[in-house]
C-alpha cells in the first residue's frame, strides 16, 4: 500500500504512532522464503530486537521462521506469539540466571554462548535442573564490515563472542562438563551492511576456523550461524522496499565451504522488518530563527532514537503537502538537544497539523521506545487497522 494516499487514514489516529505495512512485510518473508528454498539446509531466525511488535512476530512465525532471542523477556515474547521453543536460539553477552533457567524450562534450541564463565553457569543451572543443554561458541572473527563504528560486532576489540584463538579451548572445556552438548559455531560481524564482500570476509574466517578445527580431531560441528546484518535502503525506501536477498543468500552458496550435513542458520532482523514500518508524526508548529527553519513534530527521540544514538539517516516525507520544497530541521519536543530527526531536510512546505512519515522504521524503532519525559509509549496499528 503506497503510503502517500494514506494521510486521510493516518488523521485519524492520535500520533505519534508506528504503522506496519503488513503487505510489505508479506512480500519481503516470501522473498526470503523464496532463495533459501534454493539451498539445502538454510535454516532462519528472526532477530527478534528488532522488532517485538506481538502481530508482527504473528506474522513471521507463522512464515515458518525460527526466532534469535537476547533476553529471557524476547523469550516470553515469542512463546506467546507462537514460536515452538524448539526453533529459539538464545544470545547475549550477559545472561541472567532466571534467564538461563527460563531457556533450559522451555527447551530452547540451544545457547549461543560468549564466554568460558557463562558457559560454566549454564553447565551448573543445567545440571541442577536436570536437563542438557546445547550450546553453540559465539566465535569473534576478527572480521571488520563497512558501517557504523556502533553496530559493529566481529572486531577484536567489541565484546562480543569468544577470540578465534581460544575456539579450539572453549570447543574442549565445554566436551568435559557432563550437562552440556556442543552443537556449533556462531558468528556475527555487524549491522546495516551493504557490501557483500563483508560477507565473502566472514565466510573465508570461517573456513579457515573450520579447517583448523577438522586438523584438531573436531569434526562434531552441526550448525553454522552467521547471525544477519544485511542492511536496508534508508535513502529510497520505495525505490528498493525489499531487500537484496539473492546476492546476500548467494554469496554465503558461493564462498562458504559447509560440511556434509551442516546446516546453515541466518538471524535476519533489519532486512526483515525495516522497510514495512514507519513513525507517524504531525507537524506541531513551524518555528523560523535567525538562521534554521524548524518543523517540530509530537515524535521524538522516545519515539525512534536511532538518528540521535547513531546519527542515522530516515528518509521524512511531508503527507499533507504537495507544495514547493524547502528547507528545515524536523525536530522533536523532546528536552535534549540531540533530539532532531533531520538537519536541512528537504520537505514540501509545511504547517501546523501536517502529516509527517518517518520512513524505514520497522526496525529499532518501537522496540528502542522509551518514556523520558513521562510520555506514553507509542502504539502501533497494521495495514489492517488503518
Amino acid at each position: 500500500m503506497d503510503i502517500t494516499n494514506m494521510k486521510d487514514r493516518f488523521e485519524q489516529f492520535r500520533t505519534p504512532f508506528y504503522y506496519y505495512d503488513t503487505q510489505l512485510l508479506a512480500e519481503t518473508l516470501a522473498a526470503i522464503k523464496s532463495e533459501t528454498d534454493k539451498h539445502e539446509g538454510y535454516h532462519l531466525h528472526y532477530a527478534v530486537k528488532a522488532c517485538a511488535n506481538p502481530r508482527v512476530l504473528q506474522q513471521i512465525q507463522q512464515a515458518g521462521f525460527g526466532a534469535d532471542c537476547v533476553s529471557g523477556g524476547e523469550i516470553k515474547a515469542c512463546l506467546e506469539n507462537g514460536f515452538p521453543a524448539n526453533e529459539i536460539v538464545f544470545a547475549g553477552v550477559g545472561k541472567a540466571d532466571w534467564e538461563i533457567e527460563m531457556a533450559l524450562e522451555a527447551g530452547i534450541q540451544y545457547f549461543n554462548v560468549e564466554s568460558i564463565p557463562e558457559l560454566e553457569v549454564i553447565d551448573e543451572i543445567a545440571q541442577r535442573m536436570g536437563k542438557v543443554a546445547d550450546v553453540s561458541f559465539r566465535i569473534n572473527p576478527d572480521v571488520g564490515a563497512h558501517t557504523h563504528a556502533h553496530i559493529t560486532t566481529g572486531l577484536a576489540e567489541n565484546k562480543f563472542g569468544i577470540a578465534k584463538e581460544d575456539m579450539i579451548q572453549v570447543i574442549r572445556t565445554s566436551q568435559q562438563l557432563p550437562n552440556l552438548r556442543f552443537v556449533g559455531l556462531h558468528f556475527h560481524i555487524g549491522s546495516q551492511i551493504l557490501r557483500m564482500d563483508d560477507f565473502e570476509a566472514l565466510c573465508y574466517r570461517i573456513n579457515e576456523l573450520q579447517d583448523q578445527l577438522e586438523a584438531e580431531g573436531i569434526t562434531d560441528v552441526q550448525n553454522i550461524n552467521v547471525g544477519g546484518g544485511l542492511g536496508i535502503d534508508y535513502m529510497n525506501p520505495d525505490k528498493h522496499p525489499v531487500p537484496d536477498f539473492y546476492a546476500y543468500f548467494e554469496t554465503y552458496a558461493h564462498h562458504l565451504k559447509l560440511r556434509p550435513g551442516q546446516r546453515l542458520h541466518f538471524e535476519l532482523g533489519r532486512a526483515v522488518v525495516g522497510q514495512c514500518g514507519s513513525l507517524i508524526t504531525r507537524c506541531l508548529f513551524v518555528k523560523q530563527t535567525a538562521t534554521k527553519q524548524f518543523v517540530i513534530v509530537d515524535a521524538g527521540m522516545t519515539e525512534l532514537i536511532r538518528p540521535a544514538l547513531y546519527n542515522a539517516h530516515h528518509h521524512i516525507q511531508n503527507l499533507s503537502s504537495t507544495a514547493p520544497v524547502q528547507t528545515y530541521d524536523v525536530v522533536g519536543p523532546i528536552c535534549e538537544s540531540s533530539d532532531v530527526f533531520a538537519k536541512d531536510c528537504r520537505l514540501a512546505e509545511t504547517k501546523r497539523g501536517d502529516i509527517i512519515a518517518i520512513r524505514s522504521a520497522g526496525a529499532y524503532g518501537e522496540t528502542m521506545a522509551s518514556c523520558y519525559n513521562c510520555r506514553e509509549l507509542p502504539k502501533a496499528y497494521t495495514t489492517g487497522d488503518i
